[in-house]
């Protein structure tokens, strides 16, 4: 292989590295409500809750890291430092004291600098202090139900869409539905999830919730939506057969936007309650 043919190679590798570069880089912007091919880290945080978690995540991260590098650098002293060959007579020492309580209490020590800030985490993510609107959500075998309580008892069913051949369709696919979830951002909304048969989980990762429905039984979890856009999510509990096909499709629009919507099915509830009030007589 000649030089040129080299520098030809070379050039073209570049070009193909310079591109997924470009790719990568323009990628989490056009997609950044959902996941995206190629993605590293986490979906960008569109709540509160979703930041701290993301907070939370980085501490474990530098913590983790710590520990590895210092078992690591421990291990490799002890292979250098008392190998057979610098040590041929060994060390008839079993026991050290000192050292003894302190491979037991650092470890202790590390667990709670670690639950403290997860217990406080927990605790602000149980429940909304001053929620000003509520979502009730109900799992069924294999779609979303959706209440408005506090607007006129708004309420809805939300499946996947599908093509005409009965099959996972629509953009993004295995996550547009028929009727996608309206929010107002700025908001402090409580999501009370419940189920109608097995047990679903609603899970959407953008707002940092995941909340088991279950039947008899209602979990509360709340969201405080920071900026407008679509936000994707899935059910996450294996619940049978179409478990792959509950997705979750968030509209996060400002307030008036989200009133407008609001009178709107006021008035498509009122004029099919109309028609059907007709039909039957």
């Amino acid at each position: 292989m000649g030089l040129a043919t080299i520098t030809k190679e070379f050039r073209s590798i570049s070009g193909a590295l310079g591109a997924f570069a470009m790719l990568a880089a323009t990628a989490p912007a056009a997609l950044a409500e959902q996941a995206y091919d190629w993605q590293l880290g986490m979906q960008p945080a569109a709540s509160e809750v979703r930041d701290r978690i993301d907070s939370l995540h980085h501490e474990l991260l530098i913590i983790i890291t710590a520990i590895t590098v210092f078992v690591l650098a421990l291990l490799l002293w002890v292979m250098v430092r008392f190998n057979a060959k610098r040590n041929p007579v060994p060390s008839k020492i079993s026991h050290n004291t000192v050292l003894e309580i302190a491979w037991t209490l650092i470890p202790v020590l590390v667990l709670v600098a670690i639950a403290i800030p997860s217990f406080r985490l927990l605790y602000f993510m149980d429940k909304a202090e001053k929620a000003e609107m509520t979502l009730k959500v109900t799992g069924h075998q294999w779609y979303w139900s959706y209440e408005y309580p506090d607007n006129g008892n708004v309420n809805f069913e939300s499946r996947i869409v599908v093509d005409d051949k009965n099959e996972p369709a629509g953009n993004p696919r295995l996550l547009q539905t028929d009727n996608p979830v309206f929010l107002p951002v700025g908001t402090t909304i409580r999501i009370l999830v419940s189920g109608t048969d097995v047990i679903h989980s609603w899970f959407v990762p953008a707002f940092g919730i995941q909340e088991y429905s279950v039947i008899g039984r209602v979990n509360e979890s709340w969201v405080k939506i920071d900026r407008e856009g679509t936000y994707y999510g899935q059910c996450n509990q294996i619940c049978g057969l179409n478990h792959p096909f509950m997705p979750i499709e968030i509209h996060a629009v400002s307030k008036q936007e989200f009133a407008a919507w609001v009178e709107k099915q006021k008035k498509a509830a009122e004029k099919g309650a109309g028609t059907a009030a007709v039909a039957s007589r």
